[in-house]
């Protein structure tokens, strides 16, 4: 696994690739950083790339494609029925989850559009280990709520337990026994629970959530989109995958689950997505939307250069060398600031290091987005675009009310294959400076609020002036340096 250093204080994760391609970046003076994120109304998703030194704000479609993935556009397929391509791909999906039905659409976020439009009717509900934002408002959509069955060990910020992300399956057995199996739309396991910092889940919790559905006569679905780094966690965490092929657990989860989804533009570091299924009663049930929502069936709303670059990148994701490199990365920036002191989700989850956002500002009401708050107060002292990932990403009660989010965390993604290791260590410096100066950190307020998916592009403002009190702080402790 990870290579160990002949001197113990210098275990670093190790790059397994070279760069043979770069992009410029640019680091705005503070000055500037303060000016563009009160433009972009505080809200990370609105600031130009240009504008940003770190670009940590996901880990989808950001991650650095392979030589081979680049040398597979070229062989591109450019047919609307009978590509070649699309064979390529199914392929690829048949290699690594050994399923023959496959459905593509053009991310994962479709693939949810897709399930809840087959299986979500009024009343209905998901059973979810935890539910991600926008694969709850695709069945809220639909007439459908959400539940979250979340083994209470998952909400603790710091612990010793390897899997946060597993279900509690005692309580999934009640509810379904409770509110019957027919009032299920399906059950949901999110292999990285994204809102809980990237946690994974057992391979033993898995099988077991399966188990429990097939017994019960309830539909069984994964979410795949952080599945590498899931397995990489299985290999390192859980004894009985130590000595397990990557692709027998792919395999084996495929042979359990009755469907399959996931996102490419995180399993695979390319773009698109795939829905896919052993069973073909499944993919008859929901290949009816594909032409409808996505593009004919064989390419389902992607390019063809794109589902070529996605088969290649599938391989790659069989790849220890490859799928190590996320997860390591997290892990060693994760340490670093908990070495400093600054409070962090642990164990390091996958996608992201997240930073508890409300340790930071504990006496920042929810209403205030300590989380977002975060966000912009790191823009500004080092022109690092994270994410919110707490009460901001939430989204209101049919009746108004807004419903707080059980963590407040602040995550900084890091991309597979693209950050160095210098960089991360700025990272690490500049959240240091921030937690030293957590006081001058102040609250958010709307200025303009969507009802849907809020988050993406929300606008804000600061209560008061602490930005610029902290940009003022900055240039104090900092001089001339950007």
């Amino acid at each position: 696994m990870a290579v160990k250093f002949y001197k113990s204080e210098n275990q670093i994760p190790l790059e397994m690739h070279k760069v043979r391609m770069v992009q410029k970046l640019s680091l705005l003076p503070v000055e500037e950083r303060l000016k563009k994120i009160q433009e972009a109304g505080n809200n990370t998703f609105l600031l130009q790339n240009k504008d940003v030194y770190l670009d940590m704000l996901t880990d989808s479609g950001v991650n650095a494609m392979s030589d081979l993935q680049f040398a597979a556009m070229f062989q591109a397929d450019d047919s609307y029925a009978g590509s070649a391509t699309f064979l390529r791909v199914k392929d690829a999906v048949k290699e690594v989850f050994g399923t023959d039905n496959v459905l593509p659409v053009h991310q994962g976020r479709a693939a949810e559009n897709i399930l809840a439009e087959t299986y979500v009717t009024e009343g209905k509900v998901a059973l979810m280990n935890f539910h991600f934002t926008t694969t709850k408002a695709h069945v809220t959509r639909c007439g459908g709520t959400v539940e979250e069955l979340i083994d209470p060990k998952g909400l603790l910020a710091q612990s010793d337990d390897p899997f946060k992300g597993d279900f509690n399956l005692a309580n999934l057995r009640s509810r379904i026994n409770k509110i019957g199996a027919e009032n299920v739309a399906f059950v949901r396991v999110e292999a990285g629970t994204n809102l809980i910092g990237g946690q994974p889940v057992s391979l033993e919790n898995m099988l077991a959530v399966t188990d429990i559905c097939h017994d019960a006569g309830v539909m069984s679905v994964l979410d795949a989109s952080l599945l590498q780094d899931n397995i990489y966690f299985m290999k390192t965490r859980e004894a009985r995958c130590k000595y397990m092929d990557v692709k027998d657990i792919y395999h084996l989860l495929a042979d359990h689950f009755d469907v399959i989804y996931f996102s490419a533009r995180k399993l695979g570091f390319a773009k698109g997505g795939i829905i896919t299924s052993k069973d073909a009663k499944y993919t008859r049930e929901m290949m009816a939307f594909i032409p409808l929502y996505e593009g004919f069936l064989t390419y389902g709303g992607i390019d063809v250069r794109t589902m070529e670059a996605m088969a290649q990148g599938l391989y790659e994701s069989l790849d220890m060398e490859y799928i190590n490199q996320g997860p390591e990365f997290i892990n060693y920036l994760a340490r670093e600031l908990n070495d400093y002191g600054v409070p962090v989700i642990l164990p390091a989850g996958g996608l992201g290091c997240h930073l508890n956002a409300g340790a930071f500002v504990p006496d920042m009401p929810h209403n205030e987005y300590p989380a977002g708050a975060v966000a912009t107060a790191l823009y500004i002292a080092g022109g690092i675009r994270g994410m919110e990932r707490g009460t901001l990403s939430e989204q209101r009660n049919p009746d108004g009310s807004e419903p707080f989010a059980e963590l407040e965390l602040m995550r900084l993604a890091v991309p597979r294959r693209v950050f160095t290791l210098s960089q991360l260590k700025y990272v690490a410096d500049r959240v240091k400076w921030l937690w030293d100066n957590r006081s001058l950190i102040g609250g958010l307020e709307w200025v303009e609020e969507p009802s849907v998916l809020r988050f993406f592009f929300g606008r804000l403002k600061e209560k008061g002036y602490w930005q610029e009190q902290l940009a003022e702080k900055f240039r104090k402790d900092f001089g001339d340096s950007l």
